[in-house]
């Protein structure tokens, strides 16, 4: 999502103050130099501060991207607790209206077991009845074990209950604030590509758009390195020119890890949902050894993803208003290759 032209600064990841330092400058680049100064270094500025914007953008697309796809295996297990609780709770109703029906037949039994002995007209009739009453005594004892266990089984499962929803209600906080900070950066972005003038918007536009012949991989591409590798290559090519939508996952718009996702699907395969994840989804390689569908994972902070297509190129969803396309490998700073 970020520039494939320049590597990030190093200090790139000092958070909410290296974002203000970059709103800082880039606001400098084109408020702050007089009308008749030259344009070329501030418009190279505000072109750097875009790229920057983009990288930080894809940063926080990663961690939204994270938060909901936590937030999508939480709201499954908030509803397989739900249904367990349920079961439970019926089974604790059913144990106690058991029990209630147990204690009304000792109730309606009449007299101390040594008492009715005494005062029996037919011993053998009363040891009959007293060897019943021993057995629902017994049966009684039991049920009220299970109902001690299930009431311990369900209020345990309540508290997890009220932890997951409480986690839930975190993963959508922080996906909200992880939006609310892409559409800051992408705005303002916006901003600064449209305060440059008509050649500068041009010029940038072509410097970052790569659909020239030269990109496409030919016959010497080579085969994927297995069956599933070559159906998701399949399915990445089928993406080509398709929208780049953060937090997208296909089919009509990706992210960068987004698409990977979705390829690999197609091929019956299933990625984690970030590129931080997906680089752990496989075999590392050396790039040396790359085939078509094997991962290539961008920066230190693995903060980007492609997919290798031979020839020195990968295919990718790069930023915001770029489709997805082909790049070369080498477009920005690799941290792995990863082999799924």
């Amino acid at each position: 999502m970020g520039s494939h032209r320049r590597p990030a600064p190093s200090g790139f990841d000092r958070g909410a103050g290296a974002a203000f330092c970059v709103l800082s400058v880039a606001a400098a680049a084109l408020g702050a130099v007089p009308a008749t100064s030259a344009v070329a270094a501030p418009h190279g500025d505000a072109r750097s501060e875009v790229d920057r914007l983009h990288q930080e953008a894809e940063k926080a697309t990663e961690a939204f991207d994270k938060a909901g796809e936590r937030a999508d295996l939480l709201r499954t297990r908030v509803h397989d607790l739900q249904d367990r609780i349920a079961r439970r709770q019926q089974r604790v109703n059913d144990l106690r209206e058991s029990l209630g029906s147990l204690a009304g037949a000792q109730y309606r039994s009449g007299f101390d077991p040594s008492i009715a002995l005494l005062f029996s007209r037919d011993p053998a009739d009363y040891l009959d009845r007293a060897a019943t009453l021993d057995r629902i005594t017994d049966h009684q004892t039991g049920e009220l074990k299970d109902l001690r266990r299930v009431l311990r089984e369900l209020s345990q499962d309540r508290i997890e209950a009220t932890g997951s929803l409480a986690e839930l209600d975190r993963n959508r906080k922080a996906a909200a604030t992880h939006k609310r900070t892409i559409e800051r950066k992408l705005a303002r972005a916006r901003q600064l590509l449209s305060a440059l003038p008509a050649s500068e918007r041009a010029d940038y536009d072509r410097s970052s758009r790569s659909g020239r012949e030269d990109l496409f991989p030919g016959p010497d591409a080579g085969p994927a390195a297995s069956g599933r590798a070559a159906a998701a290559f399949a399915a990445a090519l089928s993406a080509l020119g398709r929208p780049y939508v953060w937090g997208a996952n296909g089919p009509t718009g990706f992210d960068c890890s987004g698409l990977m996702q979705w390829s690999y699907a197609q091929a019956g395969v299933h990625l984690p949902r970030t590129s931080q994840e997906q680089r752990n989804a496989g075999r590392r390689i050396p790039l040396s050894e790359a085939r078509p569908g094997d991962l290539v994972v961008y920066r230190s902070d693995a903060g980007h993803v492609a997919m290798y297509a031979g020839n020195g190129r990968v295919i990718h969803a790069p930023h915001p208003g770029a489709p997805v396309r082909y790049d070369p490998v080498n477009m920005m700073p690799i941290s792995s290759v990863t082999r799924v």
